[in-house]
């Protein structure tokens, strides 16, 4: 099922349209990286979901160049041959000097074209290139590093691929843009060779960093002092360190994903990035036809299921007012932010425990998953068997309805009203009872879903047993470590990841290393709430452009400035206060925070990758293209102040909402003006300054007209 975007939702149409100025009839780009048709991390998610709308601006001159893996082929390529003349001509000499060269179409939005290279196939060139790469730039390949074998391979090829491109008769003006080290060989080398590219590389994380960061080092307090040689040298990453190093140093223009990346790039790799280009998604994607709060609710009764199964026997809390929680990504413990998480849960649980001593009306309960894929043999028999009791207590209350319903029927057939102490007979009480038996249960319902191959190290498993939230009936927050990516196919929880994230009520991401994270994106594209930190580069993106994050449900953990327990408790905070809003005010919550899903959009952010291929085009061409960077305006001292409205009742809201409680109706009686509150959301997100790009002839009208003040490159 497309889950998307809602289009009623009031988009944000102050964001403002870049009319292109730039002819690129004679300009072709090649964009290269390792995860072209070949999904690896989260590279491929960028380069997928940014296809379509670089297609749109760069229609047949646009190529993607990737490795040749057989089995991605066969379901996400379809094999073509060459529709340009010099692409054609550059694939067919590569094919008979003993390459292996493909061409295609990448069946995913957009159908841009690929060029796939078969890596392995030309391994035998290895030794020759990794002589020739020790001579040129004294790096050194050990032979036991498989990646870094397979990224000299394709480095090679790529700068191979472009340089035949360049000797046709009438050459075109070339941008290539490479992604990560992987890819960064070729760049490297097509700079040595000098050949007539412009070259762009990006780094989405660096290696140094997360290496470092896997360390359980300060790293942010001592970035400025890392002896980054000795640093990679002692992680045995010397040679991948060089060839990142190398390829950033190259590059006409060096860009990075966030704000908090380009500080540890210009610390790392000892160069400042010319510009940020952070990441996106195709919100188109996202669209649906219904509301975005109706299929809230549809994948919310999903995971209640789940639920009911998971803690039978100790179903002794409100569904209704239970919210539920969920961090997701790689098993990162401490960057990820796990470690932190656990913690704050258990002051959560506490303050949750104590509301009800002092009884304060706050009878909510928290159930947190953690969807972290780890080696596991199998699922837990337990958590299996939850799901079959589930079910056949569903069987055993259809039965009893059916048999209900027929002496019902029967009764008002004949004009009587019911005897309802002849409605159930021995029979029905029976088998309620066996059902009522079977769901009883001697053990607290398990914490992890699955059987773990290390369960006495896990770090996840062990911070529990340390805190002791074991699922027990005091405890007000409960946890479900899900070691497995999501899937519609799995007979324990059947969703896919953006179901799941549809139906809970908000995701936490206090990431110590992320230099982006999609994660809190998807959160906000599907209108769910979500923490992240001022350490991630989305965290970093939104307090740039929101004056008043936490108001549009995107709250913003300090890890930066403060320490850890101090991090912690901000936290704790900020889970104790959304446990304190009503049903009401999270509804308007999640309408404020899907209105944010533009600011996401590669339509809007793809502007910035627009402008590092123009500004890539005027360093390597300057005789032909001419790049104006306008520094953006200041906006220091802008604050937007919480919204005065008060939450409003979903009938009274133009969104089709689920029905709220009785027990609310009479909280909150004020209405909600969304237009008013939409109109203000415009003010309250900053606009990107414009980047212009012009023609050399456009540039010579206005230095004739006098209205040229700055300086030429």
């Amino acid at each position: 099922m497309p889950l998307a975007r809602s289009l009623s939702v009031t988009s944000l149409s102050g964001l403002e349209e870049w009319d292109e100025e730039f002819d690129l009839e004679d300009a072709v780009l090649f964009e290269i990286a390792w995860e072209v048709a070949n999904k690896v991390g989260g590279i491929y998610t960028v380069i997928q979901t940014k296809a379509r709308l670089t297609s749109e601006e760069w229609g047949e001159n646009y190529f993607l160049v990737g490795p040749y893996v057989e089995s991605n082929v066969r379901t996400q390529v379809e094999l073509i041959e060459p529709t340009n003349p010099a692409l054609k001509r550059t694939i067919d000499k590569m094919n008979s000097s003993g390459c292996k060269v493909y061409f295609g179409r990448w069946l995913i939005e957009g159908s841009p074209y690929v060029v796939l290279i078969d890596v392995g196939f030309t391994a035998w060139s290895l030794d020759t290139w990794k002589s020739e790469l020790w001579e040129l730039c004294d790096i050194g390949v050990p032979w036991f590093d498989r990646e870094a074998n397979d990224a000299v391979l394709f480095g090679f090829l790529t700068a191979w691929l472009l340089g035949e491109v360049t000797q046709s008769e009438e050459p075109p003006h070339i941008v290539a843009h490479f992604h990560e080290w992987l890819a960064g060989l070729g760049l490297v080398l097509c700079r040595h060779r000098q050949l007539p590219v412009a070259t762009i590389f990006t780094t989405h994380a660096t290696l140094l960093g997360r290496y470092l960061c896997a360390g359980n080092v300060d790293f942010y307090n001592k970035l400025a002092n890392f002896n980054v040689d000795k640093e990679a040298g002692d992680r045995q990453i010397y040679h991948r360190y060089c060839l990142e190093r190398a390829a950033a140093h190259c590059a006409h223009v060096f860009t990075t994903v966030s704000q908090i990346t380009a500080i540890e790039a210009e610390h790392l790799l000892k160069r400042k990035p010319d510009i940020v280009t952070p990441n996106g998604l195709n919100v188109k994607k996202f669209s649906a036809v219904h509301e975005f709060q109706n299929l809230h609710a549809q994948s919310k009764n999903r995971i209640q299921e789940f639920v009911r199964g998971h803690f039978y026997g100790h179903l002794d809390f409100n569904l209704d007012k239970c919210l539920f929680l969920f961090i997701a990504g790689r098993y990162e413990f401490s960057n990820k932010g796990a470690d932190i998480f656990l913690e704050a849960l258990a002051r959560l649980n506490y303050l949750l425990r104590v509301s009800v001593c002092k009884n304060v009306t706050l009878d909510v309960t928290v159930i947190a998953f953690f969807i972290m894929p780890a080696r596991t043999n199998n699922f837990n028999v337990e958590t299996l068997k939850g799901q079959a009791v589930r079910k056949q207590l569903w069987d055993t209350a259809q039965t009893v309805k059916e048999r209900f319903g027929k002496k019902l029927y029967e009764s008002l057939l004949v004009g009587q009203l019911p005897d309802v102490s002849k409605m159930l007979d021995k029979e029905d009480f029976t088998i309620m009872k066996r059902a009522i038996f079977a769901t009883q249960r001697q053990c607290q319902p398990p914490i992890c879903t699955h059987n773990m191959l290390e369960d006495s190290s896990d770090p996840i498993l062990n911070c529990v047993r340390r805190i002791g939230l074991f699922n027990s009936s005091a405890d007000r927050v409960k946890i479900i470590f899900h070691p497995e990516f999501l899937s519609s196919t799995s007979p324990l929880l059947p969703m896919d990841y953006e179901e799941f994230v549809r139906g809970c009520h908000l995701g936490v991401f206090p990431s110590y290393y992320e230099p982006w994270g999609y994660t809190p994106a998807e959160c906000t594209v599907m209108g769910i709430p979500s923490i992240s930190t001022n350490l991630s580069g989305f965290g970093c993106f939104m307090e740039e452009h929101i004056a008043d994050p936490s108001a549009y449900g995107i709250y913003i953990l300090d890890r930066r400035f403060r320490g850890v327990d101090e991090s912690c408790n901000q936290l704790t905070s900020f889970l104790f206060q959304f446990c304190k809003q009503s049903r009401r005010q999270r509804i308007i919550q999640r309408n404020r925070t899907e209105r944010l899903s533009d600011l996401l959009d590669w339509r809007y952010l793809g502007r910035y990758y627009i402008s590092a291929r123009h500004m890539a085009l005027a360093k390597a061409f300057p005789d032909t293209y001419y790049y104006e960077l306008n520094e953006p305006t200041s906006t220091s001292g802008f604050r937007y102040p919480r919204p005065a409205s008060v939450p409003p009742s979903p009938s009274l809201s133009r969104h089709s909402s689920p029905h709220h409680s009785e027990a609310e109706d009479n909280d909150e009686e004020e209405r909600y003006d969304e237009d008013l509150e939409a109109e203000k959301d415009r003010v309250n997100i900053r606009q990107p300054y414009a980047l212009p790009f012009k023609n050399k002839s456009a540039l010579n009208m206005e230095y004739k007209s006098g209205s040229l003040d700055f300086v030429v490159y």
